[in-house]
């Protein structure tokens, strides 16, 4: 196995020395099975958000296709296999996505190396031998005795948890790096955009997605370009005032000053194994600030930083070891150092060529055996504040109007509704007649459906008023106030007859209504009117001889008024009545 590693190192090597026939920038990672596998999934979820309008895909699916993009990219025949739905659209986002983030799989540099014919045929790599490595078949090979006589003990799971947090520390740590060397890694960004901490969630990776996509960038560097405009600001920042990037302006400026800094500390150190033990402590600071030394995330990123530092010696010093061994001599080269231009034209060259040794050997590393746990595994990162890459990278749901409102909304709609409803009912009392109802308050609740208009049987009496002491809703001789109906289709209404006498027209001989006894302040309404609000009016001041005269004239003429009084309207009826034809 590790004799294979070092044929595909062996390859990329080639690459790094011939990069210009490979791609445009020298700064081209390596992307190993675990990333190919995940960028696979990203771009069949892209494909079918296209197709059935869902950012989503299952495993099955992930790994059907994976097993046939493997045999289709290497040449071989895939037997029993059915070619999967819109596969050219997802071989084509596939490779987008690769050169999207500057990027080049294994077996795109080991075709390339063949074909330009910088391997021999002794370093050369079976296609089938390739097609086991990259799917993990040969891992499991070797291992098949280990893994099945581990028996399941409490021992063995935590073992698992140790090795999946330090699984999950080696990714931040080496995310960080990638960023550091190729800013265009869309997926180094997702792993570090919120660890540690700064508030920078789906919302914000969304936002920077869609940004960068209509600005047609990497999203680091539309996060860079955002925060600068932001700090310098300038005729750019006028239109940055309404972008939704502003709220995340915090946590941008956070990620973009550390990877500003790690930068500083590339060009600064000319020594590369300062520079990198530098890199490496900056980085394990920022991932355990705030956490307590006992926390196993912290105990893993220390390890792990401990042993980045330990490869980056060994690179260096056989690095060293090659450039002796090449010396003759006899017209020995010029140091490196006393080039013209040194400090400014190579600064920090040698650093990332370390780190990209670095990050070339950890792309030929096994690929891991739980698919599900790689893809999928959604607890395990959050505890440590890291979100899935499909999760991350499948925008937030957006209400279009056409999903059901929230219960507590619809509760408050109905309240303001019926808080309407009591104004204008309100409103509409103020017209109301004068009737008590003389029901239980149960009977009320059923008054209030009706839309019959109440009627009197009995004649109101005559009065002697003068003009101006009557006002609305009172009697004004009496001071007895006057009650009224909700009901929407009351048509009688007030007025001052020419005599000043105030009458009341009945509407039906069988109700069991009465008119208002102005003596003993006794109402009674129909059983379909409905009480309603008291109105203040002026209460005229009458003398006490004044007052029996006119007891004296309504007892005496109740009897002979019952005829003529049908024929008279309310006082102000015939006003109001011809303002509501209107």
């Amino acid at each position: 196995m590790i004799a294979f590693q070092q044929k595909i190192l062996n390859l990329i090597t080639c690459f790094r020395r011939q990069w210009p026939l490979f791609s445009n920038s020298e700064r081209t990672t390596v992307c190993g099975a675990d990333c190919m596998l995940m960028v696979l999934q990203l771009s069949m979820a892209e494909v079918n958000k296209q197709h059935h309008g869902d950012f989503t895909v299952s495993l099955s699916d992930v790994l059907e296709t994976w097993k046939y993009l493997l045999h289709d990219k290497l040449g071989l025949p895939y037997k029993n296999m059915k070619e999967p739905e819109n596969y050219a659209d997802l071989k084509k986002a596939y490779h987008a996505f690769l050169a999207r983030s500057n990027m080049l799989d294994l077996i795109d540099i080991c075709q390339k190396c063949y074909g330009l014919g910088l391997v021999s045929e002794e370093e050369s790599i079976a296609s089938v031998q390739l097609l086991a490595f990259i799917s993990g078949i040969m891992n499991v090979q070797e291992n098949d005795d280990s893994v099945l006589s581990t028996p399941s003990t409490p021992v063995n799971r935590q073992n698992q948890e140790n090795v999946k947090v330090r699984t999950l520390a080696k990714k931040c740590v080496y995310s960080y790096l990638n960023l550091l060397v190729n800013s265009k890694d869309d997926l180094a960004l997702a792993y570090i955009l919120n660890v540690p901490d700064r508030g920078l969630d789906r919302e914000a990776f969304t936002n920077l997605k869609h940004a960068s996509q209509n600005r047609k960038m990497s999203i680091f560097l539309m996060a860079t370009s955002f925060i600068r405009t932001t700090e310098l600001g300038g005729r750019g920042c006028a239109s940055s005032l309404f972008d939704p990037l502003r709220v995340h302006v915090k946590g941008l400026s956070n990620l973009v000053n550390f990877i500003d800094k790690l930068q500083e500390i590339v060009g600064e150190t000319l020594n590369p194994r300062i520079a990198g033990g530098r890199i490496l402590s900056t980085v394990k600071m920022h991932l355990i600030k705030g956490r307590s030394n006992g926390d196993p995330f912290c105990q893993a990123v220390e390890e792990v930083v401990q042993d980045l530092d330990l490869k980056i010696k060994n690179i260096i010093d056989s690095q060293h070891e090659v450039l002796t061994a090449s010396t003759t001599g006899i017209s020995p080269a010029r140091p490196k150092l006393h080039s013209i231009n040194h400090g400014t034209v190579y600064c920090g060259r040698d650093t990332v060529k370390v780190l990209l040794i670095l990050l070339d050997e950890a792309a030929v590393n096994p690929p891991t055996q739980n698919k599900a746990e790689l893809l999928y595994d959604d607890e395990s990162f959050n505890l440590f504040g890291i979100t899935s890459v499909l999760t991350l990278f499948r925008s937030p749901a957006q209400s279009h109007g056409s999903s059901p409102k929230p219960l507590r909304q619809r509760i408050h709609n109905s309240i303001d509704e019926k808080k309407i409803k009591r104004r204008q009912s309100s409103i509409k009392s103020q017209f109301a007649c004068t009737y008590k109802n003389e029901l239980s308050e149960v009977k009320v609740k059923h008054f209030l459906s009706s839309s019959q208009i109440p009627t009197c049987i009995h004649p109101a009496p005559k009065q002697h008023l003068k003009a101006g002491y009557l006002t609305e809703g009172m009697n004004s001789c009496l001071g007895v106030p006057v009650l009224g109906t909700i009901s929407e289709n009351v048509h009688q209404t007030r007025s001052y007859t020419d005599m000043g006498k105030l009458s009341c027209q009945p509407r039906n001989k069988n109700s069991k209504n009465e008119q208002m006894d102005l003596n003993n302040n006794k109402v009674i309404c129909d059983k379909e009117s409905e009480p309603s609000l008291q109105k203040n009016a002026k209460i005229p001041k009458t003398s006490s001889n004044s007052q029996k005269e006119l007891d004296s004239k309504i007892g005496g003429k109740r009897k002979h008024s019952k005829t003529a009084s049908k024929n008279k309207l309310i006082a102000g009826q015939a006003k109001l009545t011809h303002f509501f034809h209107l």
